[in-house]
């Protein structure tokens, strides 16, 4: 008999997630069927969109039911199989959520065929946040050498990404991230040429030194008073990539002080979902996993411990609390 611990949503947030919206389980597994496969994670991703999917509100997805598994995304390593396509050793990601193993019938295994790569790195820079930088800054952005670019959440595992692809394009960028510790990794350890604490105080003046020939690109992952700060110091015809606003994940309205900024500078500004681009997919993993094996992408990972210690993990990322990208292990 094996157990398969899991984490359900039981309960949609009123304001801030806590705690009790989620439980523990420990269904036993069922034996597999024919073409069925049984996969062990041993990774699973926390992201900010998935406080969106807690909620019941209208969104570009529908809402996680309640009483199942939170969905989330996975790496692992076949253990069995029924399945003539799929073997015993076969490290693939998938789409298995918050659970420990997770069952397929291989039509939503994708394998992971660079072994030089870290298999935890497939759910950050090599995967679903590195696609996410990769679209963002190429197709909405679309930086031209000698352009500056500003990217929030700068030490996240999509901002991380987002602004050392600026850097190989030529670009000046500047990151913003939350306390010193992280400003110091984004300038010394992923080469930004700047970077912002928008704990420290005046952001908008903070971007107006680091950035005296204003910004024509910004990837936005914020929203509310950074974004504010950013608009005031846009450039004529600059370009936005709106990927998340995780300052109103909580419900709150968070309206823009300057968006008249929109007319006048001209700005072009898109909202995406990076699932809705899946044609883009292998050529942005393909680039993003040979600069991981070349040494030349840099990303960190918060890492803790047990399926149990997914729900505190989560609710601290969206505090900004993980430092990279946030990881739970499960083996």
């Amino acid at each position: 008999m094996t157990i398969n611990r899991q984490i359900l949503l039981v309960s949609r947030p009123t304001g801030e997630a806590t705690l009790d919206n989620f439980h523990l389980a420990a269904p036993e597994l069922p034996e597999l069927g024919d073409g069925q496969v049984l996969v062990r994670n041993f990774y699973l991703s926390l992201d900010p969109y998935m406080r969106g999917r807690m909620s019941d509100a209208k969104s570009y997805a529908p809402p996680q039911p309640l009483d199942t598994v939170m969905i989330g995304a996975t790496v692992g390593e076949v253990i069995e199989s029924r399945n003539p396509d799929w073997q015993p050793g076969d490290a693939v990601t998938a789409m298995f959520g918050w659970q420990e193993y997770g069952i397929s019938d291989g039509s939503n295994l994708r394998r992971l065929h660079d072994a030089s790569v870290p298999m935890s790195a497939y759910l950050g820079a090599a995967g679903m946040p590195g696609v996410t930088a990769w679209y963002g800054l190429n197709r909405i952005i679309a930086p031209k050498a000698g352009e500056t670019v500003v990217v929030s959440a700068a030490s996240g595992a999509v901002g991380s990404v987002v602004g050392q692809l600026a850097k190989r394009a030529g670009c000046r960028v500047i990151g913003i991230a939350g306390g010193e510790q992280k400003c110091t990794y984004v300038v010394d350890t992923l080469g930004f040429d700047a970077c912002v604490d928008y704990k420290a105080g005046n952001v908008y003046e903070a971007l107006r030194n680091a950035a005296p020939d204003g910004i024509d690109g910004y990837f936005e992952n914020v929203g509310g008073e950074v974004f504010d700060a950013v608009m005031r110091n846009l450039n004529a015809h600059s370009r936005i990539a709106l990927c998340g606003m995780i300052a109103g994940y909580n419900g709150e309205p968070i309206p823009m002080k300057y968006p008249s900024l929109l007319l006048t500078q001209r700005v072009k500004l898109e909202g995406f979902i990076i699932m809705e681009h899946l044609d883009i997919w292998p050529q942005a993993l393909k680039e993003l996993t040979e600069a991981i094996s070349a040494g030349e992408l840099r990303y960190r990972e918060s890492m803790t411990q047990g399926i149990e210690s997914a729900p505190a993990a989560f609710l601290g990322l969206l505090k900004g609390e993980n430092f990279g990208k946030q990881i739970v292990r499960l083996v």
